[in-house]
């Protein structure tokens, strides 16, 4: 009798660790759903790209990871998504750094009237400032990768040649640019890009500040008729891929470094893309029978001095706050160097 009663303890022992490493496995199988928002619509190459990159995740997670994938700011707009990730509203987001003013004062430097000559170098420089600085602002999130847009020119209805052009002008901007556009004498009209075509055409707007590349996917190039090219003013704007901290620090370590793995592959193949799409965005610009117009050298010198003025202010702000402003400065112009030189 007392054989029969350690026999049967043994075999309930042996089944309760069974139950335990099966419900153990089945969770470690279970979907992880996710969902993830960017304001880019489905037809631009960057909301493309976010989307490949949801599946290379799924894929490379065999199928463990399932990312919803939200784009055109059809759940949350531009200036919402990074709110809407700490408070967990969405797990994913890529936003731009611009639409939040003031709460990332060390990389909104990023988009400074600086000089950039191409989506590459930018977002070069973007990943490298980040990887020196380690800035506190982004602590509270997950940050997946970075990534920064080719030139940011003036898109404008009627040609501008000379500082004095802009008198009168309102302007569509986005915080650092809407400082440059006062610099420059203009009025500036803080609106997301979203905005942009209808403003145009409307005339509510006279110009705006962008990237080649909306000139085609975001169909500007259909109510503007003149590109003024800069080259000693060109700014970018820095993007963010980030994620909820609690939902990433819930994911087991292989699935983290999935994502991780991924995300360095994407910062390349987003440069590539901006870069991409400002050639296209050239070609159906002047399809359309669009003017570029080149400023002269002494001309392109007047703007930079202009624009001086704001880099210097923002350096002093940041100081005030203890944070290295000046040197930030400094380390984008360093690193534009740099990147452009290779």
């Amino acid at each position: 009798m007392r054989r029969t009663k350690w026999i049967f303890s043994i075999c309930q022992v042996l089944i309760f660790s069974a139950s335990l490493l099966f419900n153990a496995h089945a969770a470690e199988k279970k979907t992880i759903e996710l969902r993830y928002a960017t304001f880019f619509p489905t037809t631009d190459k960057q909301a493309q790209l976010g989307n490949a990159w949801a599946k290379e995740i799924e894929k490379r997670t065999n199928g463990r990871v399932k990312i919803i994938y939200i784009p055109g700011g059809a759940f949350v707009r531009g200036d919402e998504i990074y709110e809407g990730i700490l408070i967990g509203a969405v797990d994913i987001g890529m936003s731009a750094f611009a639409y939040n003013r003031r709460l990332f004062p060390a990389m909104e430097a990023i988009d400074f009237s600086i000089g950039y000559p191409s989506a590459k170098v930018a977002t070069s420089v973007i990943n490298d400032f980040y990887k020196k600085f380690q800035p506190k602002e982004l602590s509270n999130v997950k940050l997946l990768y970075l990534h920064a847009h080719g030139p940011g020119l003036l898109h404008s209805k009627k040609p501008v040649y000379r500082l004095e052009d802009l008198k009168g002008m309102r302007i569509r901007s986005i915080y650092f640019s809407a400082e440059v556009t006062r610099a420059l004498g203009a009025e500036p009209v803080v609106k997301p890009q979203g905005y942009t075509h209808v403003l145009l055409e409307d005339n509510y707007v006279d110009a705006t500040w962008s990237p080649m590349e909306v000139l085609k996917g975001w169909g500007q190039a259909e109510v503007i008729k003149y590109t003024l090219e800069p080259c000693s003013t060109s700014y970018t704007t820095g993007f963010y891929v980030a994620m909820n901290i609690k939902k990433w620090n819930s994911l087991s370590k292989d699935v983290q470094g999935v994502f991780e793995e991924v995300s360095r592959e994407w910062i390349t193949r987003h440069a590539e893309a901006w870069d991409l799409s400002d050639e296209e965005g050239r070609k159906f610009s002047l399809s359309l029978g669009n003017k570029i117009i080149q400023l002269s050298k002494d001309e392109s010198a007047r703007w930079r001095r202009t624009v001086q003025p704001v880099i210097d202010e923002y350096a002093s702000r940041v100081e005030s706050k203890g944070l290295p402003g000046k040197e930030y400065v400094e380390t984008i112009r360093n690193l534009i160097k740099k990147y452009k030189e290779r």
